[in-house]
Order: structure tokens, then C-alpha cells, then sequence
């Protein structure tokens, strides 16, 4: 006979335990343990539904390629298509435009489901009228019972399912309220079933949190099949899109879009956006940066102020604020030029976030250019790694960026080999 197994789940941290006790154990929070019922099936091993193993030649792919949705630049960064049967998250801070992009990739694509847990099917309607979505094969769904979706799924089979999002979906199994830790695992769950059986791709919407992390527990990201953000400032044009986790494709491509009134606009020449407004002063300097396979030009700007105050303050926007310590500190004990006194800004131009170290060069270029009040040549392009001892390294992918550089009128590419060098530059 089947015995009923109770557990009690934490809703805060998703911690499970046997009894039940006013604190979680784990997390600290108090009065989140709720009463969960389970089937305890003995004899697992006597079951004549186990799944057999299968030779690894003897599996057939069939049609199992990429789908294109259209969008070339969601495209580049997904791996080339939707790959069927698929589970990917789509993250982002709350008015970024996620909706808006799945919008328009579902416009693209036939026997679409659209599923909404936070907004009606009219408010879903307007959204489509103003991005001016005429596609009718688009199904809209209002509804945010797992249970129910997960039939509909089953019955209908659409070629691409939009759960927007999964914060509001719920199981009606489990006694906590839509968002928390336990929902939120257990409706991923049971999607991710629902897209592996029948071989239905499945988008899920996050939110994200104000540390930049998915809203929701930690397996919501292991879950799934691929993780992607969409970044920018809500009062900027500019929206990167970025994969950070993805089974069928690389994680180091970005896709670029602006944010106008009709909606997304795909960016084709990203160097010439982050270029356009440039004046060319002093502190002003254009470097090269890969973003998987792809250049980009950006340009860099820093200031230098004689601190009001005993510490010096060092800020940056779009770059490591320690790796800026670190510059700094070379071009003061190397180049022996006197920031000690000296508050040091660094920005990068258009919101771009630059992580890799080949666009150190640019940053203490633009440092010195800011200290001596100089204005670097227009047409000069820099890039390189600047080392403890103040040599200059070489960057991969070097020729990719000398022909980005070239294609838009920056002729003039430095071969410096260390921090001397860039003051004698500056002053040729």
C-alpha cells in the first residue's frame, strides 16, 4: 500500500526537513516551513516503467536543428536558432524589455503560444498593435496554473511555447504562493518535462533580482538549458543581450538592439552607435573589444580632478573598478605620473561593460590624457594588456580589430611596449 511521506520545505531557501519547527535550519527565516505530501513507492527496482539504455549510435537527431526565429541578433547569441525540445530562460530587470523581445521573435515564427501570469490578453494586444505584430498564428494565454498550461502544451503542441514568467506560475499541489523557491522549481520542473517529451521549445521569462541574479532558487539556472540577460539602462536606447549559460551554442556572443517606440531595433554596426556622438577632447580615447567573434569600437573617457578631500576617489562606469586601482597604480609607480592627489572617472561611452584586460591600454591612455590636458589624435585606435611591471602584452584576435578599426577611418594603431611609451605618444 502507498504510504503519504510528509516534508517540510522551506519557501525562503527551499530547504527540506522531516519535522516541521518554527526557523528554518538553513536560511534563519521564520514560520516559511510548509507542510508537503509525497508518495513513498517502495520496491522502485521491481517497476516496469524504467527507462533502458540506449547505444549512443543507435539515437536517431531526425529534425532536431536549429529553427531561425528571423531576429538575426537574438540568432547570433541563442546559437544559430531554437534548438527543439529546448528550455531556455530569458532574465532582466523589470522594464527592460524582455516581453517586447519574445513579442517580436514570436511574430516571426508560426504556431506560437504565448502565456501570460501578469498581464491580460488585451494588455497583450495593445503591445502587439504598438510594435504593429501581425501575425495571427500567435495564441495568447492568460493563465498562470502550470497544471493546466502543461495540458494545453500536450494538446495543441505549438511549435514554440512564451511562459512570461515564471515567477507568476504556480502549482496547485504545493501550498505556497507564486514566486517563492518550491514554485518556482516545481513549475520549471514540470515545463522541462513537458519540452523534452514532446519536443516543444519552451521560453521562460526571469526576473531579475538587485544583485543581477535570476529571481528564485539556484537550480532554476541548472534547470534550464540556457540562460540569457538582457542588459541596459531603461533610460538609454541601448539593450545588449548576453548569454551566460547555453548547451547548443556559445556564451561569448552578445546582440546588440536599440529600444525605440515601435520596439526593439536590431543594431548592425554597433561601432558606429558608440561612435556617433564623439567630440574628441582630452581624456577621449577609442579602443577595440571582442565580444565572441565580433569587434567593437567604443570610446573611453576618463577625468582627473585634485581631490577636495584626504582620499583620492576612484569611480568607474563600465569598467572594473579594480582592475582601475591596479592602472593607476602602475602609471604611478612606473610612469611616475602624480595621481596620488588626484580623483580618477572612468567611463565607457553607450553603456558597454568591458571585462577583458586588452582595453588597459585605452583606460591609462585616457588617464594620462586627462592628467596633462592633451587630446589624443582622432584617428588613433589603442588596445593591449598593460602588465605589473608596465609592459604592454599582445591581445588575441588583434588582426579582427586592426580591420574594424581600419573599415571606420582609424588608421593610426599604436605598437607601444610600455607605459613610457603611451606619455611619449601622447606628447609626439
Amino acid at each position: 500500500m502507498k504510504q503519504i511521506n510528509l516534508v517540510y520545505v522551506c519557501e525562503n531557501c527551499g530547504e527540506e526537513s522531516s519535522k516541521w519547527s518554527g526557523r528554518c535550519s538553513n536560511c534563519g527565516q521564520w514560520n516559511s516551513l510548509v507542510e508537503m505530501r509525497g508518495l513513498n513507492k517502495k520496491n522502485k527496482a521491481a517497476r516496469g516503467d524504467l527507462a533502458s539504455p540506449i547505444s549512443i549510435n543507435a539515437i536517431g537527431i531526425g529534425n532536431f536543428i536549429n529553427i531561425s526565429t528571423g531576429l538575426g541578433e537574438f540568432d547570433r547569441v541563442i546559437g544559430g536558432g531554437i534548438v527543439p525540445g529546448s528550455l531556455l530562460l530569458l532574465a532582466g530587470d523589470p522594464g527592460i524589455g524582455k516581453s517586447t523581445l519574445l513579442l517580436m521573435v514570436a511574430e516571426r515564427m508560426k504556431e506560437v503560444l504565448y502565456v501570460s501570469g501578469e498581464e491580460s490578453c488585451e494588455q497583450i494586444k495593445l503591445r502587439a498593435d504598438r510594435l504593429k505584430v501581425k501575425n495571427g498564428d500567435i495564441k495568447v494565454l492568460a493563465e498562470t496554473n502550470v497544471n493546466y498550461i502543461c495540458e494545453l502544451i500536450s494538446k495543441d503542441k505549438p511549435a514554440l511555447v512564451v511562459v512570461d514568467s515564471i515567477q507568476a506560475m504556480y502549482d496547485e499541489n504545493f501550498p505556497s504562493t507564486p514566486g517563492s523557491i518550491v514554485q518556482v522549481r516545481e513549475c520549471a520542473l514540470k515545463l522541462q518535462r513537458v519540452a523534452k517529451t514532446l519536443h516543444i521549445p519552451i521560453v521562460l521569462v526571469g526576473h531579475a533580482t538587485k544583485d543581477g541574479s535570476v529571481a528564485g532558487p539556484r537550480t532554476l539556472e541548472h534547470l534550464v538549458d540556457a540562460v540569457f540577460y538582457l542588459e541596459g539602462d531603461r533610460f538609454k536606447e541601448t539593450r545588449i543581450l548576453r548569454g551566460i549559460k547555453n548547451r547548443f551554442g556559445p556564451t561569448d556572443e552578445i546582440g546588440i538592439f536599440a529600444m525605440e517606440g515601435s520596439g526593439l531595433k536590431e543594431i548592425l554596426n554597433p561601432s558606429e552607435l558608440f561612435l556617433e556622438e564623439r567630440v574628441g577632447s582630452s581624456g577621449s580615447v577609442v579602443t577595440a573589444t571582442m565580444e565572441g567573434s565580433r569587434p567593437f569600437l567604443v570610446e573611453i573617457q576618463a577625468l582627473t580632478a585634485t581631490t577636495v578631500f584626504g582620499y583620492p576617489r576612484r569611480t568607474a562606469s563600465g569598467f572594473d573598478a579594480n582592475r582601475l586601482q591596479l592602472l593607476l597604480a602602475v602609471l604611478t609607480n612606473k610612469a611616475k605620473l602624480q595621481l596620488q592627489n588626484q580623483d580618477v572617472y572612468i567611463n565607457v561611452v553607450g553603456g558597454f561593460q568591458l571585462k577583458e584586460p586588452a582595453v588597459d591600454l585605452a583606460v591609462a591612455m585616457a588617464v594620462v590624457s586627462s592628467f596633462h590636458n592633451k587630446a589624443i589624435d582622432s584617428k588613433l585606435c589603442v588596445f593591449g594588456e598593460i602588465g605589473l611591471s608596465g609592459e604592454i602584452r599582445n591581445v588575441p584576435q588583434a588582426d579582427k580589430r586592426k580591420k574594424e578599426a581600419k573599415r571606420l577611418g582609424f588608421t593610426e594603431m599604436t605598437h607601444v611596449r610600455n607605459v613610457h611609451d603611451v606619455i611619449n605618444l601622447l606628447f609626439k
